[in-house]
């Protein structure tokens, strides 16, 4: 387990997290690319904990998730299961399992910022921090891909899924973008990853 964690997250980190994976007995299953989710953590019908985590992603947001999912199984085994999977329980504990890994020796220098902010409160998802999220993304391989928030407003975009939109309006955090083929206006977060057509 060790040779496989130094593959996937940063060196500093690999002892620790397989200390976690080791005492809270879970399974761990690198899986192909999912779009919708970075990880998940699941009890499966023998009572075993499995915890899968896309393969595709860099080291910092990998450490992340397998952190992130291994929250959910303490938070679950010390609260109970009725807990909300993203609650106060939740928060607490993903605070406290990742408080030793937020060091430079772990993380980049520039980065420790975003997620010391990002973890005075976390979300489900880290991708719905865009700070945090564009910090990251500056380790992940490069692509074709653009965020939201670097187009032109009134540009059209494709997104993972191969629907067609145009951006519109800033409201608060979220732009308001038209999509083309429907007329229906849906709300993109500023660091969604689409594809830039004009």
């Amino acid at each position: 387990m060790v040779e496989i964690l130094e593959k996937y997250i940063p060196e500093r980190a690999v002892q620790p997290a397989f200390e976690l994976i080791k005492t809270h007995g879970v399974y761990l299953k690198i899986v192909n690319e999912r779009i919708t989710r970075h990880g998940d953590y699941r009890r499966m019908p023998d009572g075993q904990h499995q915890i899968t985590v896309n393969v595709s992603l860099n080291r910092y947001r990998f450490l992340m998730t397998l952190i992130h999912e291994i929250a959910h199984l303490v938070a679950f085994e010390k609260y109970g299961r009725f807990i909300k999977p993203h609650g106060k329980e939740w928060k607490q504990t993903f605070q406290l399992l990742m408080l030793p890994f937020i060091r430079p020796d772990v993380f980049p220098q520039e980065v420790l910022p975003y997620i010391a902010r990002h973890f005075k409160n976390p979300k489900a998802s880290s991708d719905t921090d865009a700070h945090l999220s564009v910090a990251l993304k500056k380790y992940d391989p490069p692509t074709d891909k653009n965020y939201i928030f670097e187009i032109p407003q009134g540009s059209r975009f494709r997104i993972y899924n191969g629907k067609i939109f145009k951006k519109g309006n800033k409201r608060v955090k979220r732009y308001e973008c038209v999509e083309v083929a429907t007329g229906k206006v849906y709300l993109f977060q500023p660091n969604a990853e689409i594809e830039q057509l004009d």
